[in-house]
């Protein structure tokens, strides 16, 4: 297994409580692997009681209410602007309770959840065996388990372009397959299933890339981060390393999105 991704929780907070009035405008590619999520949430069965972690602003939040299926969503997020967002969009539907909350500590009594969901919010968190036996606690028996999460090549032009700049890690670490296999086998979760899509967002800049990661709330979060301002030189070596490889006057991000099933029995 990779080493384990020393995350700053603290810095996932502030970062995504900021991005509260930008986010909706940038997040093209959430909304597009949570409508992904929602083709593979509708194979599963008796899902009235659904926990949506990570619900942001709520895009996915709403698909699910708009499930027959579903008479009760949780929507829980690390941030609270975003959990109040959520509940201004959603006008403060009585079919959803909302929690401003850690993931890697949910407050929700045992065996009450039919399934979880959540869409691009679990490679935030740190201790993901923590965040594993919660859901599997939070969960009926035979209840449902489906999320997507990024995988190691996101951002990969990103990364080699840094790394010509300086030494220090600029940009989040993501756990692999093999990894959130044995995550989810040791909190006892079973009939895993994953996918693995690979998503190409184009873009004018690098500094165009740059401004929806920070509008998004996608800084760099982990703990050994370089703390100090990023000199000018060392900004331009690595733009110009990333956009000599320009296709079509433009630059690429590759975004691998793992999709995960998995069921508490």
């Amino acid at each position: 297994m990779s080493a384990v991704l020393l995350i700053d929780k603290n810095k996932v907070r502030r970062s995504f409580a900021s991005a509260v009035d930008s986010y909706d405008e940038l997040a093209t590619l959430q909304r597009k692997v949570g409508l992904q999520l929602m083709r593979q949430f509708f194979l599963q069965n008796g899902c009235e009681q659904v926990v949506d972690i990570g619900c942001g602003t709520g895009f996915l939040t709403q698909q699910l209410i708009d499930q027959a299926s579903v008479s009760q969503v949780v929507a829980l997020d690390i941030a609270w602007s975003m959990v109040q967002r959520t509940r201004v969009k959603l006008e403060a539907s009585d079919s959803v309770y909302y929690i401003c909350a850690d993931a890697e500590r949910i407050p929700l009594k045992k065996q009450s959840a039919d399934m979880i969901v959540s869409n691009l919010a679990l490679q935030w968190c740190q201790n993901l065996t923590a965040v594993f036996d919660g859901f599997k606690k939070t969960l009926k028996p035979a209840g449902g388990l489906l999320f997507s999460t990024f995988g190691p090549a996101t951002l990969q032009e990103l990364r080699l372009a840094w790394a010509k700049a300086d030494d220090y890690d600029h940009v989040n670490g993501f756990y692999s397959t093999d990894d959130l296999q044995e995550f989810l086998v040791q909190a006892g979760f079973k009939n895993i299933m994953m996918e693995t899509k690979i998503y190409q967002s184009s873009y004018q800049s690098v500094v165009e890339l740059m401004r929806e990661l920070k509008g998004i709330g996608a800084h760099n979060m982990l703990a050994g981060r370089n703390r100090r301002v990023t000199s000018k030189s060392n900004m331009q070596t690595m733009i110009s390393a990333y956009e000599k490889d320009r296709v079509n006057g433009g630059i690429s991000a590759t975004y691998e999105i793992i999709f995960v099933t998995a069921r508490a029995e």
